[in-house]
């Protein structure tokens, strides 16, 4: 069974006995009900905490911040580097920021990490092997929430994948798997379409994996392996992706292993970490006493372990279990013969079950005084050398005809060193040697090229951008065409 874990922050602070600092937000919707029984179950197991708790989510949105959260939630969050979170609502419309995101990436919470496990058979599975834990970056990618609308027709969003947050995220997952007796990473990106961005996280994976003989090392592609953790999760152990991927497996995962209501995820960053259920915040059952706090409650023990009370974690989640043998289990996962009761009863039961042990389901043993794990570091490279090759222009025109547009781009550069290569509309080659079937929006790449490669300059580009305004061309973008080390860095034709 999973023993989910992770960091070295505030890693032994737990074992002197002294209470710990950890900021707690109640939230919104069910959340205050899930955050209430959570904190009698961990006071009731023993957990010495120092509870400083801070208030987000609607009302703070409601208050004019567009983060929902204020200055003096940063300033708790920073002194204890421990939050324990329930679910929050953020508000329908434009203007208002994902919590979660802020919080990730303000605070360096580079992995997440999501232990889906199914509970057989007294959670409701139709995989009674699942035991996969998916471990995903969590600051970079689509995530990044740089946006734009470029045209009248085209909005874009820009996917940004880099080398060392690659590296940490791989490392991260290996060091997981090594420390918590797993013998397999599997790595799932779309390299086959994105070549540069999740080739790039494939590349770097494979680099990792090779310090790391003792674990299997596997790629799948996202879309192929997602279909297969649905079908087949006992097939997998550890599963490292890219953002946005991550997002979408761990769910899948969570409601394959028996529901979503019963993940908790840990946030891990260098300075700081963050646990809490996956779910949302449920507000049309907020209020009734039928919700599940299990998820929160499980976040909770992985919080535990993180600041070095592991004996507590151990009691907590051995509880839990024992409460799922008895039968006692929350509307949403009750199976036939179990008996259903509110939130604040299922707390009560595990309470009651404090010292006890599964006899059917594996215990979980949180070993104390173990090291906690650190964050990797990543590897130093010399930076390889940058030359470039010319420039994409992307353009807003709204003549549909590439030709006509590739006789205009001619026209108005006429004499420039950098020359018409290529036109593109939404990735798709349409000059020279377009298909008179491809339809075309308003939004064009127009490719620039020198005639030697890695001989363009920033001058030439300039020259050339003077020559389309004064041509009346309405560019909206530029991306430098550049070699690292005589090696293209960009997307060479279409459908990369």
């Amino acid at each position: 069974m999973t023993t989910p874990e992770l960091s070295k922050t505030n890693g032994s602070a737990g074992t002197t006995g002294a209470p710990v600092p950890v900021t707690v937000a109640r939230g919104d919707g069910i959340g205050p009900e899930i955050m209430d029984a959570t904190l009698r179950v961990l006071t009731a197991a023993g957990a010495r905490l120092a509870v400083e708790e801070i208030q987000i989510g609607e009302s703070v949105y409601a208050r004019g911040h567009s983060a929902g959260i204020e200055p003096g939630a940063w300033e708790s969050l920073r002194r204890t580097r421990v939050f324990l979170k329930a679910p929050i609502t953020t508000p329908q419309g434009g203007g208002f920021k994902s919590l979660n995101v802020t919080i990730r990436k303000s605070l360096g919470l580079f992995a997440n990490v999501r232990p889906c496990v199914a509970y057989p058979p007294f959670v409701p599975t139709r995989h009674p092997k699942m035991d996969v834990v998916i471990v995903r970056e969590n600051e970079e990618d689509l995530y990044a929430g740089i946006e734009h609308r470029q045209t009248d027709e085209v909005t874009q969003c820009l996917k940004l994948i880099s080398r060392p947050g690659c590296e940490r995220i791989a490392r991260y997952a290996f060091e997981y798997a090594r420390r918590h007796g797993r013998s397999k990473v599997t790595c799932m990106t779309k390299d086959n379409i994105m070549k540069l961005t999740d080739g790039l996280f494939h590349r770097v994976f494979d680099e990792v994996a090779a310090d790391y003989p003792d674990i299997v090392a596997e790629h799948w592609i996202v879309d192929i392996g997602t279909a297969k953790l649905a079908d087949t999760p006992e097939a997998f152990d550890v599963i490292v992706t890219p953002n946005l991927y991550g997002d979408v497996l761990s769910d899948v995962a969570a409601q394959v292993a028996g529901s979503v209501g019963l993940a908790g995820s840990a946030n891990i960053g260098e300075h700081a970490a963050m646990f809490e259920a996956i779910h949302g915040s449920a507000p049309t059952l907020a209020g009734l006493d039928v919700a599940n706090p299990s998820g929160l409650l499980l976040a909770a023990v992985m919080m535990l372990v993180h600041i070095g009370q592991a004996d507590v974690a151990e009691r907590v989640h051995n509880a839990w279990l024992a409460t799922l043998e008895a039968g006692v289990a929350t509307a949403d996962i009750a199976g036939p013969g179990a008996t259903a009761v509110g939130t604040r009863a299922f707390a009560d039961a595990v309470i009651d079950r404090l010292g006890q042990r599964p006899t059917i389901l594996p215990p979980v043993a949180y070993p104390t005084g173990q090291r906690q794990l650190t964050v990797p570091t990543t590897a130093a490279r010399p930076a390889q050398r940058k030359t470039m090759d010319g420039v994409d222009v992307f353009l807003d025109h709204r003549d549909r005809d590439p030709d006509a547009l590739a006789a205009t781009l001619q026209r108005a550069t006429e004499g420039a060193t950098l020359h018409l290569q290529m036109i593109t509309n939404r990735g798709v080659k349409v000059w020279p040697d377009g298909l008179p079937e491809t339809f075309c929006t308003d939004h064009w790449r127009a490719r620039f090229q020198s005639s030697r490669p890695g001989a363009a300059s920033r001058a030439e580009v300039v020259d050339l951008l003077h020559r389309l305004d004064r041509a009346g061309l309405d560019f909206v973008k530029t991306e430098g065409l550049y070699r690292f080390d005589d090696e293209p860095g960009y997307s060479l034709g279409q459908g990369q």
